[in-house]
């Protein structure tokens, strides 16, 4: 069955059937993804925080819960992430494991009562940095597809070049760098202390990198072999802001609901350098050795090392958040909140992108999205759990290709400041085809990540 994710076959006109790096469709997917990052009571409790507010993580979600805050208080935190992604290519699986560790999330909210006289009790100005998106990741395919696609040898001198047909084995490691980051800026007011409203705006700060090395063995049944290398890399940067606004009204003591919307992202400039450019008819830089010629062909002999340039725009969707409180007096409460985003409305602009737009219409979809969060509390100890699920954009995507994700921690209040801890588990399987335009089936990925996350408040 067809699946999208990291599928590369619509690339721009450089690009057409050439790359083994991502296509624009694809890196205008991975840059509207958030990973939730935050702090570890919101990360616990999968970020179900749309209608409770009182965390800093909270404000890119719904403004509006800046003023449930009671007191200023500054927070810190710390992850640890382990990714582990299993390829399976033509029968042969290869499990790769990376331990990342980022300073995740870094924030302030500051509460100010009002000195007059009015029904609007309490203001509050909130300032949060975090990791939206975390790109750090590798994995190594290897296998044996039946195809050579490097079949002769460029320095070949025979009058009837060696054929090397016969595929003896291909090999495709790549890598992943950088992280898509944000600083929110946020107001928040309640009124009769039941309705809070807020707003905020959010500026990121793209860095984005790709290497990836696809190794092919092949020979031509009369003992003569080739082994061809061929290096790509991508660097992409750029910046981008979005705004958000929201309400969170308090029915009961016991119930609340909240309903926030957050704009498209819309990043103005994205810079990308790349190899992916035609070089002595190779579009990567390439080295093929056969072993009855002592010859080394290279087409980046000699310092010759071709690189293209592009700069074009992006608009990302806009998400819509409904959310429900359920609060059981100072013992615990249960939070749940519904997403809504539609990826048909990415957008690229600043080149020919008809083929990719055309692609987002006809392929994605409006996704739908649950978060669910516990907390339960035994004096200044409380414990917490989460579960979240994110529909994958791709309309003919199958049932794994969906993320599900369970959290679990706890937390202890000394008055002054606070510990937090958590640690969450997520899954999704995709593909990756290294061989657009060619009859060659993509690799199999299954993607784990677990991510322990450690938080400090102080409370001002």
């Amino acid at each position: 069955m067809k699946r999208f994710y990291t599928i590369a076959i619509l690339f721009a006109a450089t690009f057409t059937s050439y790359s083994q790096s991502l296509g624009y469709q694809d890196l205008a997917l991975l840059f509207s993804q958030n990973d939730e990052n935050g702090s570890a009571r919101f990360t616990s409790m999968s970020g179900a925080f749309g209608a409770l507010g009182g965390d800093i993580s909270a404000i890119n979600i719904n403004p509006a819960g800046l003023a449930v805050f009671k007191n200023s208080s500054f927070s810190g935190t710390f992850n640890s992430r382990k990714s582990e992604i299993t390829s399976n290519y033509y029968g042969n699986s290869l499990a790769t494991e990376d331990q990342f560790f980022n300073l995740s999330h870094a924030g302030a909210v500051l509460i100010f009562d009002s000195a007059y006289n009015s029904d609007w009790s309490k203001f509050a100005i909130g300032f949060n940095y975090r990791i939206t998106k975390d790109f750090l990741d590798s994995f190594l395919a290897e296998g044996n597809s039946g195809v050579a696609t490097f079949t002769e040898f460029p320095l070949d001198n025979n009058a009837t070049p060696i054929d090397y047909n016969i595929a003896d084995g291909q090999s495709f490691n790549n890598r992943y760098g950088g992280e898509l980051s944000e600083i929110n800026i946020a107001f928040s007011s309640v009124h009769l202390n039941k309705l809070y409203v807020g707003i905020g705006f959010n500026a990121y700060d793209l860095n984005f990198s790709q290497k990836s090395t696809l190794i092919e063995l092949n020979s031509d049944g009369n003992g003569n072999e080739l082994d061809a290398y061929s290096y790509q890399e991508n660097y992409t940067t750029g910046t981008g802001f979005s705004l958000n606004a929201g309400f969170i009204y308090k029915i009961h003591p016991n119930f609340r609901f909240g309903l926030a919307y957050q704009t498209p992202t819309w990043f103005t400039e994205i810079a990308e350098e790349s190899n992916i450019v035609n070089n002595d008819g190779y579009f990567a830089d390439t080295e093929i050795t056969v072993n009855n010629d002592n010859a080394i062909y290279n087409n980046t002999s000699g310092g010759y090392f071709p690189y293209q340039e592009l700069i074009y725009k992006l608009k990302t969707p806009g998400k819509l958040t409904a959310s429900a409180a359920f609060i059981f007096g100072k013992n615990g409460l249960l939070s749940f909140d519904y997403s809504n985003k539609n990826y048909k409305n990415i957008k690229l602009s600043g080149d020919n992108f008809t083929t990719e737009n055309q692609f987002f219409q006809s392929e994605l979809r409006n996704t739908h999205n649950l978060n669910v969060g516990a907390e339960w509390r035994f004096d200044r100890f409380s414990i917490r759990g989460g579960y979240k699920f994110e529909q994958n954009p791709d309309k003919l995507a199958i049932a794994s290709d969906n993320l599900e994700g369970y959290s679990i921690g706890g937390g202890y209040n000394f008055t002054k400041f606070k510990l937090d801890f958590s640690y969450s588990d997520n899954n999704r399987t995709s593909v990756y085809n290294f061989y657009p335009g060619f009859n060659v089936n993509a690799a199999d990925l299954n993607i784990d990540n677990r991510v322990f996350t450690a938080t400090v408040t102080l409370n001002l």
